[in-house]
């Protein structure tokens, strides 16, 4: 029985130095964040509305006939409904932040994934490994990060 051993090359990156050295995914990420902070705002002041309407009714209930509490009640319901589906159809699982991430951040972080993927091959690594978001990296000798690399066959200089 005969073992052959082959020495495999490691390397990580940073993805989040490499992102924030490339001046397109600022800029992507400055639109996202004003869009995100834009449709929060409007659904913050939807659920002020049915906050103040609430408060209102419950002001007034006690000198209101049955129909009207009945129609207050319904309009508050609606109002609470309606700003629900603002939230979820701006920041569901696939609303609308997603859409826009998936636009304006993904085609950015293909391009990291690529200049990787050409980094790699041309130094043989068998695995990159990427320090950034929460990994399980617990130690990573700087010898072995690629990061600039990375950045240099993007066409960045690394700041």
């Amino acid at each position: 029985m005969t073992f052959v051993s082959s020495a495999q090359k490691y390397g990580y990156i940073d993805s989040e130095f490499i992102l924030n050295n490339v001046p397109e995914y600022k800029e992507a990420k400055e639109r996202l964040d004003k869009l995100a902070e834009r449709w929060t705002k409007e659904i913050e002041e939807r659920y002020e509305i049915v906050k103040q309407k609430k408060e209102n009714f419950l002001r007034e209930e006690d000198l209101l006939p049955a129909e009207e509490k009945v129609k207050r009640e319904e309009e508050i319901a609606k109002l609470e409904t309606e700003a629900m589906e603002m939230q979820k159809t701006r920041f569901g699982v696939s609303g609308d932040y997603f859409q826009k991430r998936q636009e304006l951040i993904k085609p950015i972080q293909d391009k990291v994934y690529e200049a990787m993927q050409a980094v790699a091959s041309k130094r043989n690594y068998s695995f990159i490994f990427d320090k950034a978001n929460q990994s399980n990296l617990v130690f990573a000798d700087s010898k072995f990060d690629i990061s600039d690399e990375v950045l240099k066959e993007m066409g960045y200089t690394p700041k």
